[in-house]
């Protein structure tokens, strides 16, 4: 082995060149003078002051608790008994044809019938809820609950 064939492990670190030829030197990249280039410069975030604009989202109101489920549509058998005929078939479709409640996305909502005001027909309910004194009600006119 001979001196010309030797190389090196490491090679050399390249010096930090000062002034216009080097990489960052002077400036260091920060431009010149004004807030950017000053040691700590913290400049308050442009978006930030939108976000602020925007208003919280504060939960369900006064009880977290409160379910996320939809409640259904409250009908009076009062309220039915006016529509419908004798042996009629009450359904969420036909309540939405009569225009007693409205169909939320295309489809029929859930219905609960509640028992104010008076029955005198005999009606059929189907796919409703019932509460107990609608019950009562309806099966003392005749009437049926599926």
């Amino acid at each position: 082995m001979q001196t010309h064939n030797l190389k090196r492990i490491h090679k050399n670190k390249k010096r930090r060149q000062v002034g216009r030829g080097g990489k960052h030197a002077k400036t260091s990249g920060r431009g010149t003078k004004g807030q950017n280039a000053r040691a700590g410069h913290k400049k308050r975030p442009e978006i930030r002051d939108f976000i602020k604009r925007i208003p919280k989202l504060r939960g369900r109101g006064v009880n977290s608790n409160m379910s996320i489920e939809t409640k259904p549509s409250v009908v009076n058998i009062g309220e039915i008994s006016k529509l419908f005929k004798n042996g009629d078939i009450v359904s969420p479709q036909a309540l939405v044809k009569k225009g007693m409640i409205r169909s939320i996305s295309g489809g029929a909502p859930r219905v609960k019938v509640l028992g104010s005001g008076v029955l005198d027909k005999k009606l059929s309910f189907e796919g409703c809820g019932v509460s107990e004194s609608a019950r009562v009600v309806i099966e003392k006119a005749g009437g049926s609950i599926r």
